[in-house]
């Protein structure tokens, strides 16, 4: 899955789907896309912020660009969470259990800690074949003889 195909799926198609599998290739695309509007929006920000004239304030061109940037935040919440939570179907983890880490999130130190096992449930390969929450997202032809 490519970088357009991936945030179109994304978008489009699973905005709010929790059930299914994600790929680590359509995850990963649409973390770079999140990441890179949220760059451009900040670098946009600055830019417009160290040109203005005006002095020891923000202009409103500024502010229209936070607010713009946190519409932005707020309209992919949702696409973000069911995101996730597919990730962890392809590993064959259930989604509460990304509830119970970002839960434990907020824990100070422990933050850390939860925060560094999501990424690496993310990076890590997806089970091979079908599995309980559905088929392969790589190969979705591909059955096992325990679902026939």
């Amino acid at each position: 899955m490519g970088f357009t195909e991936a945030v179109r799926t994304v978008l489009t198609q699973k905005y709010a789907t929790f059930s299914g599998r994600a790929s680590r290739s359509e995850y990963w695309w649409f973390v770079l896309f999140y990441t890179l509007v949220g760059l451009a929006l900040v670098i946009l920000a600055l830019a417009i912020g160290a040109f203005s004239d005006q002095q020891g304030g923000v202009s409103s061109a500024v502010v229209a660009i936070m607010v713009i940037g946190g519409l932005f935040a707020l309209a992919l919440i949702l696409p973000i969470l069911s995101l996730q939570v597919r990730r962890f179907h392809d590993r064959d983890i259930s989604g509460w259990w990304y509830l119970a880490l970002i839960v434990l999130g907020m824990v100070p130190y422990i933050g850390t800690i939860t925060g560094l096992a999501i990424t690496v449930i993310s990076v890590m390969r997806g089970t091979e074949g079908p599995n309980k929450f559905g088929p392969d997202p790589l190969r979705p032809e591909m059955r096992a003889e325990v679902f026939a």
